[in-house]
């Protein structure tokens, strides 16, 4: 947030994606709307889900109206990747995020945030976690302004004048591929729970399998459309997942979350834990 936050407020709003306030204002509107983005918004659903799980009955007061502001990102047009100017409707899911921080830190300082015992595919999760931040290093270095690697990453097919230097296939600015990267990285670490109540692990293990779902399939669209399909070597291009919609791809997202949560992602062992 806050390389979001200082990148556009000192880059020309031309050079980064979608934007047209510029200065510390511009900044800011864009901060805003990052908490509206799933890799904000949907974790702190998540991190809303295992704070209650710890606290008492009556944290719900705070817990539900959390949820319920941060789900808002799922309605049609509250982030339109057209235009990423804040607007009014974008500070509701904005109060969620703050609302299931403050339960987080609430259980952070007064119960137990617990975890299952490591077990032996944790290797996988490591090795899935430096594979996605590799990939995403052309997008961690646009969020904080540069270019990176240059003498790969613009391609001389990408002019936008005759006579005039390429264009880069990584702007500068925030990239859903770092969302992606964010929302992977995430689910991961919130894939070893231990919280007590049945319900709530099944609603958790659901919601953190489309985590880590959602994540990979922005970095694959990202990442085709940018070093594959902008270079000319396809005109094929993986459809955009970003937002909610009745399309094959969220069809195929919500298959692959479906055979995740099949396999126990995220439900840390059920049979101790029911025996608690």
């Amino acid at each position: 947030m806050l390389a979001i936050l200082v990148v556009y407020s000192v880059v020309d709003p031309s050079d980064v994606y979608n934007v047209s306030r510029e200065g510390i204002g511009g900044g800011l509107s864009r901060a805003l709307v990052q908490l509206n983005f799933p890799s904000v918004a949907g974790a702190a659903i998540a991190l809303a889900f295992l704070a209650l799980d710890a606290l008492p009955r009556r944290a719900w007061y705070v817990g539900a109206p959390a949820i319920a502001l941060c789900a808002v990102i799922a309605w049609p047009g509250v982030v339109d990747s057209g235009d990423l100017d804040a607007r009014a409707v974008n500070a509701i899911p904005a109060l969620g995020v703050v609302l299931a921080f403050s339960l987080t830190v609430a259980a952070a300082r007064t119960a137990r945030i617990g975890f299952a015992p490591a077990r032996s595919h944790d290797g996988l999760r490591v090795a899935v976690a430096i594979v996605t931040v590799l990939v995403s290093l052309p997008w961690i270095a646009a969020e904080i302004g540069v270019h990176f690697p240059r003498g790969v990453f613009l391609t001389d097919q990408l002019y936008t004048e005759p006579g005039k230097l390429p264009a880069a296939a990584v702007h500068l600015g925030h990239h859903h591929g770092t969302m992606g990267m964010l929302m992977v990285l995430s689910a991961l670490l919130l894939s070893r729970p231990w919280l007590t109540g049945a319900r709530l692990r099944h609603v958790y293990a659901v919601l953190v399998s489309l985590m880590l779902v959602y994540g990979l399939t922005n970095i694959a669209n990202d990442f085709w459309h940018e070093q594959v399909v902008k270079r000319g070597w396809t005109s094929w291009d993986i459809p955009s997942a970003e937002h909610p919609r009745w399309h094959v791809i969220w069809l195929l997202m919500l298959a692959g979350t479906a055979l995740l949560y099949a396999l126990g992602f995220a439900r840390g062992d059920e049979t101790a834990l029911d025996r608690r």
